[in-house]
């Protein structure tokens, strides 16, 4: 075995420090930035509880409550909180979420509610519109709102429906989303035949490749 060079120890000094060592409360603010989501998502589903106003939570946090079923220690984390709301009821969700400390706002034509004035968009509750596409290339408008309870209290969007819009948007981290809920189990090939033929092949793709 050939011992390691001075030059090459220097090597994974400089990679440990600025790896390792780039913060003493790193961690610390790893595990806030995490409870800051929860804590965003918790307030804005009580304020709509509160009003009466249906919603469904999608996205990121609808995954992990998902995978968390199965799986808690495969749980992603997620920066945003997404709702799948009816626009009609827009006037009343905003009275709602701006009572809780959020701030509506729009920004190229996603409508969302920043938490607090100096929220940051990208941390914000966004808002889906059931029956509209999000997104003009989308193959299909957003589904209506299916939900069943997250044990903490807020409605989480349907199993399958989730799966759809999933497919639909078709980036890369929904890709990875639809891959974390194959490899817990939470879907397999039994749903191909229940999907769209275009939403269906994205599946298949993502079912013979788990691991690309």
């Amino acid at each position: 075995m050939t011992a390691p060079t001075p030059q090459s120890q220097d090597s994974a000094s400089r990679w440990t420090a600025q790896t390792v060592g780039m913060s003493v409360d790193i961690l610390d603010r790893m595990e806030r930035a995490v409870a800051n989501v929860r804590e965003r998502l918790l307030r804005a589903t009580a304020a709509l509880n509160q009003a009466g106003v249906p919603y469904a939570v999608v996205g990121g946090n609808a995954v992990a409550s998902w995978v968390a079923t199965v799986d808690e220690g495969a749980v992603r984390n997620t920066r945003d909180v997404d709702l799948l709301v009816r626009r009609s009821d827009l006037p009343a969700i905003t009275a709602a979420l701006e009572q809780a400390g959020f701030v509506p706002d729009e920004l190229l034509d996603v409508v969302m509610f920043r938490d607090g004035a100096e929220g940051k968009p990208s941390e914000a509750v966004h808002l889906l519109f059931a029956g509209e596409k999000t997104r003009p290339d989308h193959l299909l408008a957003a589904p209506e709102i299916l939900t069943v309870k997250d044990p903490a209290n807020f409605s989480v969007i349907a199993l399958e429906t989730l799966v759809v819009m999933k497919l639909m948007s078709n980036r890369r981290k929904d890709q990875v989303h639809v891959l974390d809920m194959i490899a817990v189990g939470l879907i397999d090939a039994s749903l191909l035949t229940k999907l769209p033929p275009e939403l269906s092949v994205r599946l298949k793709q993502l079912l013979d490749t788990p691991d690309a």
